[in-house]
């Protein structure tokens, strides 16, 4: 089989993402069923990923960054409930992010709002800044 030649730096270095909002509960006990928010992050390159993460909220100041590391030739789905430092993410509250890594990456993000039996999800690619 011909194995495919390519260069392997999908994506861009910023990006945004404008609908931030975690469900402020769920339905039932099933943790892969919990309301949550998440970035999806695609490494494509050959080196690790450093990427920070700043939240922007309509009523104060920015709070960040959020530092992850994306391991180079991988993926990773951080779930913004889970990020502690330097504050936890803020439930049943408007926000946006502002995602800077130090090598290109692709990202889109995910809302499971669980609130009802009915389970929602949703997912959307962030918008590129570019470069």
């Amino acid at each position: 089989m011909h194995q495919l030649q390519h260069e392997s730096r999908l994506g861009a270095t910023r990006w945004a993402i404008g609908d931030g909002w975690i469900p402020p509960y769920s339905t039932g006990d099933d943790p892969a069923l919990r309301s949550h928010e998440s970035v999806c992050i695609l490494n494509s390159g050959r080196e690790d990923a450093d990427v920070e993460i700043v939240l922007y909220f309509a009523d104060r100041p920015p709070v960040g960054p959020y530092q992850v590391t994306i391991p180079a030739e991988r993926v990773r789905h951080v779930t913004l409930n889970d990020l502690v430092e330097p504050e936890p993410v803020p439930v049943a509250t408007d926000f946006s992010a502002d995602v800077t890594s130090s090598h290109p990456i692709v990202v889109q993000h995910t809302r499971l709002d669980s609130r009802q039996a009915a389970n929602t999800l949703f997912s959307t690619i962030a918008f590129s800044a570019g470069a």
